[in-house]
């Protein structure tokens, strides 16, 4: 199996299995987690919750070839407990944000399900290419016990892939992790070929899924485990299984004070003058890191 061994955290993994025209991602994330989630002092469900959608948008954005493209997972409900969800990736950079009534929340008890948190909602999954500046959207409804299954149903339904995705997350101890494993078969392993479409019941398909599927949670969650070593568990009975470490991961919120000057100027002296406070600073909040920038134009002071 070629490539380095992969032994760190906040990592990807991209490994195919050529006789069986598929292809796979494996991330672990560590300290990269602990960082997103130490933006906001959220409850426990909702740092589980946030952190599988951020192993989500990282196995999801790995498969994008365009470097710069960025892939958006987001939930919104505007009559749910959580309200919004959103988290992306782009080059290796994730970031994540969860809004919600806090009152409300804390009726639900210590293990709500997805459906309590989110109502009747939808999971939008967007493709930005930066190459072409295509933009592709899929929208499926939340179903199922985890933001995992919805996904595996986007690939189905908008795609026409079969895929396999597993997500263990461990929030409990001093540092948090979460891991994930997403599989798909891809006839002939090239884009643009002909796909499954409905043949789910493809010999070799059903092979990968039943492999890929007897991922444990402690296996995903070991550090002592290199993913590389995961995949030659799950796999190595192929005759062949390559795999080539992808990017690190970092915490890629955006946001300085010159990216907000230039999104402000775009507005009218009027218009600034009715966002600015009583000193003449327009104040901007981040969600995704917590942090404000106080914004003064000098036709404002």
């Amino acid at each position: 199996m070629a490539g380095e061994t992969d032994t760190g955290f906040d990592r990807t993994l991209f490994f195919t299995v050529p006789d069986r025209d598929a292809r796979g991602r494996l991330v672990r994330l560590g300290p990269v987690l602990d960082t997103v989630l130490g933006a906001h002092a959220y409850p426990v469900p909702l740092r589980n919750l946030l952190a599988e959608a951020l192993v989500l948008a990282a196995l999801l954005g790995s498969l994008l070839k365009d470097q710069d493209g960025q892939l958006t997972l987001q939930v919104q409900n505007s009559e749910g407990v959580v309200d919004l969800l959103v988290c992306d990736y782009r080059a290796g950079e994730l970031r994540g944000y969860v809004r919600h009534d806090r009152a409300r929340l804390d009726e639900l008890g210590p293990n709500p399900s997805l459906h309590a948190l989110f109502g009747e909602g939808f999971l939008a999954v967007t493709f930005d290419l930066a190459a072409s500046g295509q933009r592709y959207q899929g929208i499926v409804p939340l179903e199922g016990e985890t933001l995992a299954a919805a996904c595996e149903s986007y690939f189905f339904q908008s795609e026409q892939v079969p895929t396999l995705i597993r997500v263990a997350v461990d929030c409990s101890g001093p540092q948090a992790i979460a891991a994930g494993l997403l599989l798909q078969h891809l006839p002939d392993g090239e884009e643009g070929r002909e796909r499954l479409h409905a043949r789910l019941d493809h010999p070799e398909w059903d092979h990968l899924a039943i492999m890929g599927g007897s991922v444990r949670r402690d296996e995903l969650l070991d550090p002592a485990l290199s993913l590389e070593a995961l995949v030659w568990r799950l796999f190595h009975e192929e005759r062949e299984v390559r795999a080539d470490r992808g990017p690190q991961l970092v915490r890629g919120c955006r946001c300085t004070s010159d990216y907000y000057r230039q999104v402000l100027a775009r507005f009218g002296e009027a218009e600034r003058r009715e966002m600015a406070n009583e000193t003449g600073a327009i104040v901007v909040d981040c969600a995704f890191c917590s942090r404000a920038f106080d914004i003064v134009f000098d036709d404002l002071s």
